[in-house]
Protein backbone atom coordinates (compact mmCIF):
# COMPACT_ATOMS: atom_id res chain seq x y z
CA UNK A 1 0.00 0.00 0.00
CA UNK A 2 0.96 3.63 -0.25
CA UNK A 3 0.48 6.97 1.43
CA UNK A 4 -0.49 9.88 -0.82
CA UNK A 5 0.42 13.39 0.27
CA UNK A 6 -1.18 16.54 -1.13
CA UNK A 7 1.91 18.69 -1.71
CA UNK A 8 2.07 22.46 -1.79
CA UNK A 9 5.05 24.72 -1.18
CA UNK A 10 3.45 26.25 1.91
CA UNK A 11 3.86 25.68 5.66
CA UNK A 12 0.81 23.34 5.75
CA UNK A 13 2.09 21.52 2.65
CA UNK A 14 5.53 21.05 4.18
CA UNK A 15 3.93 19.77 7.41
CA UNK A 16 1.99 17.23 5.34
CA UNK A 17 5.15 15.98 3.62
CA UNK A 18 7.06 15.65 6.88
CA UNK A 19 4.16 13.75 8.47
CA UNK A 20 3.74 11.50 5.44
CA UNK A 21 7.43 10.60 5.48
CA UNK A 22 7.16 9.63 9.14
CA UNK A 23 3.99 7.59 8.56
CA UNK A 24 5.57 5.89 5.56
CA UNK A 25 8.57 4.85 7.65
CA UNK A 26 6.34 3.55 10.47
CA UNK A 27 4.06 1.63 8.12
CA UNK A 28 6.79 0.63 5.67
CA UNK A 29 4.75 2.10 2.83
CA UNK A 30 5.79 4.15 -0.19
CA UNK A 31 4.91 7.84 -0.14
CA UNK A 32 3.58 9.48 -3.31
CA UNK A 33 3.65 13.26 -3.69
CA UNK A 34 0.80 14.82 -5.69
CA UNK A 35 0.60 18.55 -6.41
CA UNK A 36 -2.21 20.19 -4.45
CA UNK A 37 -2.02 23.45 -6.40
CA UNK A 38 -3.67 23.92 -9.78
CA UNK A 39 -1.31 23.83 -12.79
CA UNK A 40 1.72 22.80 -10.72
CA UNK A 41 3.69 19.61 -10.93
CA UNK A 42 4.72 17.56 -7.92
CA UNK A 43 8.21 18.25 -6.61
CA UNK A 44 11.20 16.18 -7.55
CA UNK A 45 11.63 13.53 -4.83
CA UNK A 46 15.35 14.40 -4.66
CA UNK A 47 14.44 17.95 -3.62
CA UNK A 48 12.22 16.58 -0.86
CA UNK A 49 15.01 14.28 0.32
CA UNK A 50 17.33 17.30 0.47
CA UNK A 51 14.78 19.26 2.52
CA UNK A 52 14.05 16.41 4.97
CA UNK A 53 17.12 14.16 4.88
CA UNK A 54 16.51 12.49 8.26
CA UNK A 55 12.84 11.71 7.56
CA UNK A 56 13.62 10.53 4.02
CA UNK A 57 16.41 8.29 5.32
CA UNK A 58 13.99 6.71 7.83
CA UNK A 59 11.61 6.00 4.94
CA UNK A 60 14.25 4.32 2.79
CA UNK A 61 15.69 2.45 5.80
CA UNK A 62 12.18 0.98 6.25
CA UNK A 63 12.33 -0.32 2.67
CA UNK A 64 9.88 2.23 1.25
CA UNK A 65 10.26 4.74 -1.57
CA UNK A 66 9.42 8.38 -2.11
CA UNK A 67 7.72 8.97 -5.46
CA UNK A 68 6.00 11.83 -7.25
CA UNK A 69 3.04 11.46 -9.56
CA UNK A 70 1.06 13.83 -11.73
CA UNK A 71 -2.51 13.41 -12.87
CA UNK A 72 -4.20 14.45 -16.07
CA UNK A 73 -7.01 15.90 -13.96
CA UNK A 74 -6.89 19.67 -13.67
CA UNK A 75 -8.44 20.03 -10.21
CA UNK A 76 -5.87 19.31 -7.46
CA UNK A 77 -8.35 17.61 -5.13
CA UNK A 78 -9.54 15.33 -7.93
CA UNK A 79 -5.92 14.51 -8.77
CA UNK A 80 -5.05 13.59 -5.17
CA UNK A 81 -8.14 11.40 -4.83
CA UNK A 82 -7.53 9.75 -8.20
CA UNK A 83 -3.91 8.90 -7.41
CA UNK A 84 -4.96 7.50 -4.02
CA UNK A 85 -7.56 5.27 -5.69
CA UNK A 86 -5.22 4.08 -8.45
CA UNK A 87 -2.61 3.05 -5.87
CA UNK A 88 -5.11 1.74 -3.31
CA UNK A 89 -3.63 4.14 -0.76
CA UNK A 90 -3.92 3.38 2.92
CA UNK A 91 -4.22 7.09 3.65
CA UNK A 92 -3.97 10.61 2.29
CA UNK A 93 -2.08 13.29 4.23
CA UNK A 94 -3.20 16.89 3.81
CA UNK A 95 -1.94 20.10 5.41
CA UNK A 96 -4.53 22.54 6.73
CA UNK A 97 -4.31 26.30 6.97
CA UNK A 98 -6.31 28.51 9.29
CA UNK A 99 -9.46 29.99 7.77
CA UNK A 100 -12.08 32.23 9.29
CA UNK A 101 -15.63 30.90 9.80
CA UNK A 102 -16.83 33.09 6.90
CA UNK A 103 -14.02 31.80 4.69
CA UNK A 104 -15.01 28.24 5.51
CA UNK A 105 -18.63 28.91 4.60
CA UNK A 106 -18.02 30.80 1.36
CA UNK A 107 -14.89 29.30 -0.13
CA UNK A 108 -14.17 25.71 -0.99
CA UNK A 109 -10.70 24.31 -0.46
CA UNK A 110 -8.64 21.47 -1.78
CA UNK A 111 -8.44 19.92 1.68
CA UNK A 112 -12.20 20.05 2.18
CA UNK A 113 -12.88 18.38 -1.16
CA UNK A 114 -10.32 15.67 -0.44
CA UNK A 115 -11.95 15.02 2.93
CA UNK A 116 -15.35 14.69 1.30
CA UNK A 117 -14.34 12.63 -1.74
CA UNK A 118 -11.55 10.36 -0.50
CA UNK A 119 -12.21 6.64 -0.38
CA UNK A 120 -9.50 6.05 2.26
CA UNK A 121 -8.70 7.69 5.61
CA UNK A 122 -7.40 11.26 5.48
CA UNK A 123 -4.89 12.54 8.02
CA UNK A 124 -4.93 16.31 8.36
CA UNK A 125 -2.01 18.21 9.88
CA UNK A 126 -1.22 21.80 10.73
CA UNK A 127 2.23 23.38 10.68
CA UNK A 128 4.10 24.01 13.90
Amino acid sequence: MTIVVAYAETPPGRAAVCTALGEGALRREDVILVAAVRDETPPDPDDVVAAWPEEARSLTDAGAKLLAEASELRDPSDAVVQVSQVHDASMIVVGLRHRSPVGKALLGSTAQRILLEATCPVLTVRPG
